[in-house]
């Protein structure tokens, strides 16, 4: 299964730079191990505030536990905290792409009271439809339903788009959109990112 995770590290005060960067190298080349290992399926970095680290991660175990154990192998998990989302896969998601510019977003949906069943079924018909259209252009990379949201229509995906504009335009186009509440993070490069080919 699938687990989002997102690590914040703070660096305790009195550290040197020395030992920073010798942490980082040790982080990189777990990263690779864990990579190889097809436990760690991706790394991003969203936008920074002066002074911040943090990173999303998407990973693969078997479990919770399991997760646990290779989140605790690496170097920075002692400076760091990490809040999991496991993920359950989505039955619009089109699987492993790629893209120049990337974007998560949750997608949260609330159905207007009064609307007939029949509505609902014809408009999630529809955004299948229109899912698969957008995963053939490349535009949607990923789907998930965060599995810790009981009895909430949420959706976590991840898009390519030229910019934020773009992505908007993209998601306009869902059947579903205007029943969405939309939170979209732009996403950096991570030097350690098994898909950039160089973790």
């Amino acid at each position: 299964m699938d687990f989002l995770v997102e690590m914040t590290t703070h660096v305790p005060p009195g550290i040197s730079q020395d030992a920073v960067d010798d942490m980082l190298l040790r982080e990189a080349a777990r990263a690779r191990e864990l990579a190889a290992e097809g436990h760690l399926l991706r790394l991003w970095r969203p936008p920074l505030a002066p002074g911040q680290w943090r990173t999303l991660g998407l990973f693969a175990a078997d479990e919770a536990d399991q997760l646990e154990q290779k989140l605790t192998s690496m170097p920075l998990r002692i400076w760091r905290t990490d809040t999991v989302t496991q993920l359950a896969q989505h039955p619009n998601d089109p699987g492993l792409g790629s893209a120049v510019s990337e974007f998560l977003t949750t997608l949260t949906i609330t159905v207007p009271s009064g609307t007939k069943d029949a509505e609902v079924d014809d408009r999630k018909a529809r955004e299948a439809v229109r899912a698969a259209e957008l995963a053939g252009q490349g535009r949607l990379l990923r789907l998930w339903t965060p599995s810790n949201a009981p009895g909430v229509w949420r959706t976590l995906g991840l898009w390519g788009a030229d910019d934020q504009g773009d992505l908007m335009s993209i998601l306009q186009s869902l059947p579903l959109y205007d029943w969405m509440t939309v939170d979209a993070t732009p996403l950096l490069v991570h030097p350690s990112d098994p898909a950039n080919g160089r973790a």
